[in-house]
């Protein structure tokens, strides 16, 4: 019976590991999302993994010799209890690709409410808390930061604020 496992990766290859798993014969799924990168005042996006150093293969242990894909490039073990691979239920897996649309999984913006305490992530207020004021879009978050005495409005992405 073909069920999914989960295999763990080697950092940043999971692209490597899934085109490997799949001339040997296996099913891979690697599960990705738009991603936001700004460096140099250029932004760019990019298909990141929805699980960084994770993808699920689909296989029949029984029927398939799946302790090679242990030895497989770009992988460093499949997910085992014991000497049995560990399988990840399907309604997982079905829940993933339900958001999946081209290629890409869909990810809901996150909400926040107005005066809600958010973190700044990373740039040049990373580990500054401030107020949310408002979104436009979707993409851009509005705050207030306590700076220099008093507080200051700014705008920044979506992808670098998380709830405080």
């Amino acid at each position: 019976m073909t069920n999914w496992y989960a295999v763990y990766t080697q950092p940043m290859k999971e692209m490597i590991a899934a085109q490997n798993l799949i001339r040997q014969g296996f099913e891979p799924f690697l599960p990705r999302f738009r991603k936001t990168r700004r460096h140099a005042r250029k932004i760019e996006e990019f298909l990141a993994p929805l699980f960084p150093r994770y993808l699920f293969v689909r296989m029949d242990p029984k029927q398939q010799r799946w302790r090679s894909i242990n030895g497989t490039i770009g992988v460093s073990f499949l997910l085992c209890n014991g000497n049995d691979p560990i399988p990840v239920p399907e309604s997982v897996i079905s829940a993933i690709q339900e958001r999946e649309e081209d290629g890409v999984i869909a990810l809901d913006a996150p909400s926040f409410s107005e005066g809600q305490k958010i973190r700044v992530l990373d740039g040049p207020f990373a580990e500054m808390e401030g107020l949310f004021e408002r979104s436009d879009e979707g993409r851009r978050v509005h705050l207030l930061l306590n700076l220099l005495g008093g507080q200051v409005s700014t705008c920044i992405g979506i992808e670098s604020v998380a709830a405080a």
